[in-house]
């Protein structure tokens, strides 16, 4: 419209309709031991079959020597936005019987998406826009133990942490009462404060008091005690994602019972551009400095 209002605000709007053009990606890898309910997971957060369906194939196939990566790439449009949305598994996770360095394949793999976007960066006729396959949140599936932490998550979590953004989650907290969950989610923050591991939401990244006060309630309540569903059900004249037991149904996106609607409004809802951020400024940075000391080392 010629001669209407002109505001600063009208530059919004001009981000927004460039983004809606052009769409934006987003890349996430779920990491935890078979039978955890990770595909299950990732389905019930974009609403949608985007993680591959669990097959029944011979023993061999379904376990797998070896941490072999699946990465699965979906667009998903919704109101005219497109997003790009890349899930990697990590079947066979801790699944062996000695797990040392089980997690050298996942660090292997996310280097190679930093070294693949640095590639694209350096060269002197670059594309307008680099394809971004860098994993911007890795959401890892601690087992319903009731106990701590083990020795392979606390080392995994070590690791990982300081290459890319991690968000534990308690899986199939259905099998855990309410002050067993309570009693966990305080272990599993204690551990990770003894050991020094910071997961995300970072409090060194906290930009400004707004931005620490809503992380603050966040790390709270981290690790989120969630759990899955890709089935609707009748409840209250109602559809709703839900898991059938004998004695009721547990609705999905029920904060009453669990968490998974605090972790889905982490990762899309509130801090999806932060995760990407974060993996910009921060872990790829932190990559690319590394990498450009070393090739410049007579």
């Amino acid at each position: 419209q010629l001669f209407g209002y002109v505001g600063i605000e009208a530059v919004l709007d001009q981000m927004k309709i460039k983004t809606m053009k052009t769409g934006f990606e987003f890349n996430i890898m779920v990491v935890g031991q078979s039978g955890l309910g990770k595909s299950t997971m990732v389905n019930t957060l974009f609403k949608s079959k985007v993680s591959r369906k669990a097959s029944q194939p011979n023993q061999e196939e379904r376990v797998p020597k070896t941490v072999q990566l699946q990465s699965i790439t979906h667009v998903i449009e919704e109101k005219g936005v497109k997003m790009k949305l890349t899930v990697t598994d990590t079947p066979g996770f801790g699944d062996q019987i000695n797990n040392e360095n089980c997690w050298d394949p996942i660090i292997k793999y996310i280097n190679e998406q930093y070294e693949r976007y640095l590639r694209e960066e350096i060269l002197i006729t670059r594309k307008r826009k680099i394809p971004d396959t860098r994993v911007h949140g890795c959401v890892y599936f601690v087992p319903p133990t009731g106990h701590w932490l083990r020795p392979l998550d606390l080392e995994f979590m070590r690791r990982l942490s300081k290459i890319v953004n991690v968000v534990p989650v308690i899986a199939k907290a259905d099998t855990l009462t309410l002050e067993e969950r309570a009693e966990f989610k305080q272990r599993i923050q204690e551990d990770l404060k003894t050991h020094a591991i910071s997961v995300y939401p970072q409090e060194d990244f906290d930009q400004d008091p707004d931005d620490r006060a809503l992380n603050d309630r966040i790390r709270e309540k981290i690790p989120y005690a969630v759990v899955g569903a890709d089935q609707e059900h009748q409840v209250n004249g109602k559809r709703v994602l839900g898991r059938k037991t004998k004695w009721g149904i547990i609705e999905v996106e029920n904060p009453a019972h669990c968490e998974f609607p605090l972790l889905r409004d982490l990762l899309i809802r509130s801090h999806l551009q932060d995760l990407k951020d974060i993996t910009h400024n921060v872990h790829y940075e932190s990559y690319r400095v590394r990498r450009l000391n070393e090739s410049n080392r007579p």
